[in-house]
């Protein structure tokens, strides 16, 4: 499994992750202490920032998970992916694409998230 592959899963994972301690846990694995993330709906700056934007979601959508939906794609310091948002073997209420530009050390600098509304 490339680099690549595992810090997405592990990104996933942290959406999914709803025991406190073991999500912030992924949240410091994949992101940097700096790290930027946004959405059109949230922001989140820092590892403190990210970890609460996470519960929140988490609270707004309880037993919805993010599934991978199209596998990731690398060049130089860049990477984008698409996910799903829904309950656990239902449709998404949501689709996504995320673009991330990564840090010298591998880890997620900021991650720019597009949202689409999923197929009538």
């Amino acid at each position: 499994m490339s680099a690549v592959t595992t810090l997405v899963d592990d990104y996933l994972a942290a959406w999914n992750e709803t025991d406190a301690a073991a999500r912030r846990a992924l949240v410091e694995r994949v992101f940097t202490a700096d790290a930027e993330y946004v959405d059109p709906h949230a922001s989140g700056a820092g590892t403190d920032g990210i970890d609460a934007l996470i519960a929140g979601v988490q609270q707004q959508f309880p037993d919805f998970r993010f599934t991978l939906a199209v596998a990731p794609e690398s060049h130089n310091d860049r990477l984008r992916f698409s996910w799903h948002l829904g309950p656990a073997g239902g449709d998404p209420i949501a689709l996504g694409l995320d673009v991330v530009t990564l840090a010298g050390d591998g880890r997620m600098q900021s991650v720019t998230g597009f949202l689409d509304p999923p197929a009538a």
